[in-house]
């Protein structure tokens, strides 16, 4: 079975009057062949900083000892911290902003920073985390650090070589050549939003977070996965594209979260089928409209097929999703739509993915659980069937309530008491109908059906 294992890596910015700025590379280096008989060709004096940018990081989360104790244990059970994640970060600036992926330091309750060629450690305090891209800032105070330096993401080219920095199984720091396979990998189903740079050099476990660089030691992204039927390395790894690093690690740096323009529809690509019914050959149609969306209040529909966003062309679904979600909340878009074979234009103004999630009441009924709209990659990630319907419950916090009544990562909630579930408005519009009162949740575990109530 094909198995998608996580890694990751950080990068460096400076703090000036509430703004952030990054340290650069030369743009446009020149791309040159080795010459020349009696030479050595090295790349030690291109990486030798970097690695000085590249740290170690390993977390721990506090655990209950459930199975220790009876169920009419009399008192409070005790916790115990087990180590959880190691991976790595890259320095974003002097005074010790790191950035790492998401799910290096996810539920850890201590995250520990160890410098290269150092072994004091130091105690690393959250910024933010963007689950969505699988990125994450992390702070220690810390000074004169050496931060990362920037490629410019539009001067890569498939076949520049490449060198993966990182702490792969926890052995130290470590470099591994290869070269950029391909760009713009967005179709890997691991991320919601994705951008990776595809490479064979060696990533492993503990790589996670760590730098991606070109021959010059300047980032080009953050090490984050591989696709492997063995669980070791076999060519196939992805960073996160450093202009995708960059965008987030500021929104990170500043606000504490990465906020995105939200549209409520679910898309699909023009496929071979769909082009006998569209003028346009390019785009994206629309699937399903939420309601209590944008889409629904600007009276998108079903089989509009969106082909360009603010004078952008739209090629794809992922075009789509990522032209959206990089327009902030309240911003105004001009969407060019064919609909009936005849083209219009309609401007919508956007809201914030955050209503994806709920209400003050619902959040307290709902403590310790994320829900998402199930999408094409949610589906291909928890293989979900694409006949279900419903909403997926995406991470569950530990010894929250809602893990405690019993709910899982990967469960779609299908019904509340004689509501079906289809969509976030009827979970919405159930938990209104049924407040106050306690609730039987249905949910599709898998393929079985499990009742959990909620008082």
């Amino acid at each position: 079975m094909k198995k998608i294992m996580a890694f990751t890596s950080l990068f460096m910015v400076t703090l000036c009057a509430n703004e952030v700025h990054f340290d650069y590379a030369a743009s446009n280096p020149k791309h040159i062949e080795p010459s020349g008989m009696n030479e050595v060709l090295s790349f030690h004096d291109g990486i030798k900083d970097v690695v000085k940018s590249v740290v170690n990081i390993s977390t721990t989360k506090k655990v209950q000892n459930y199975r220790a104790y009876p169920p009419s244990y009399p008192y409070p059970l005790p916790y115990s911290k087990k180590p959880n994640s190691l991976g790595s970060g890259v320095i974003l600036t002097k005074d010790g902003y790191i950035v790492t992926n998401n799910h290096v330091i996810e539920n850890a309750d201590d995250i520990t920073v160890t410098l290269p060629g150092s072994k004091d450690e130091y105690n690393a305090k959250l910024i933010g985390t963007d689950k969505e891209s699988d990125l994450a800032v992390i702070k220690i105070e810390a000074d004169n650090l050496t931060p990362v330096k920037l490629a410019d993401a539009k001067n890569l080219k498939v076949g520049d070589v490449v060198f993966a920095v990182g702490n792969p199984f926890g052995v130290g720091e470590s470099v591994t050549q290869g070269i950029i396979s391909a760009l713009n990998k967005n179709r890997v189903g691991i991320n919601q939003y994705e951008n990776f740079i595809q490479t064979d050099a060696s990533i492993n476990p503990g790589n996670s977070g760590g730098a991606l660089v070109d021959s010059r030691g300047a980032l080009i992204g953050i090490n984050s996965v591989i696709i492997s039927r063995s669980g070791g390395n076999n060519g196939i790894g992805f960073a996160i594209a450093v202009d995708m690093v960059k965008n987030v690690t500021t929104h990170l740096i500043k606000n504490g979260k990465v906020t995105r323009g939200y549209i409520g529809v679910s898309i699909s690509d023009v496929t071979k089928e769909y082009k006998s019914v569209y003028n346009h050959k390019q785009g994206a149609v629309i699937i399903t409209v939420e309601p209590n969306s944008p889409a629904q209040k600007y009276e998108l529909k079903r089989g509009d097929l969106i082909y360009e966003v603010d004078s952008k062309k739209i090629k794809n679904a992922t075009d789509l999703k990522q032209a959206i979600a990089s327009h902030k909340p309240h911003q105004k878009v001009e969407l060019k739509i064919e609909r009936d074979k005849k083209n219009i234009t309609i401007d919508v103004t956007l809201a914030s993915r955050d209503t994806l999630f709920f209400d003050q009441n619902t959040k307290e009924i709902f403590s310790g659980m994320q829900i998402v709209a199930l999408s094409t990659n949610t589906r291909y990630r928890y293989r979900i069937p694409s006949n279900l319907e419903g909403v997926l419950i995406e991470d569950i916090k530990p010894l929250s309530k809602a893990e405690k009544v019993g709910f899982q990562a990967g469960d779609v909630i299908i019904q509340i008491e004689d509501k079906t579930i289809a969509s976030i408005g009827d979970l919405q519009d159930a938990l209104k109908m049924y407040k106050k009162r306690p609730k039987r949740i249905y949910v599709n575990r898998y393929g079985t059906i499990l009742m959990l109530v909620i008082k």
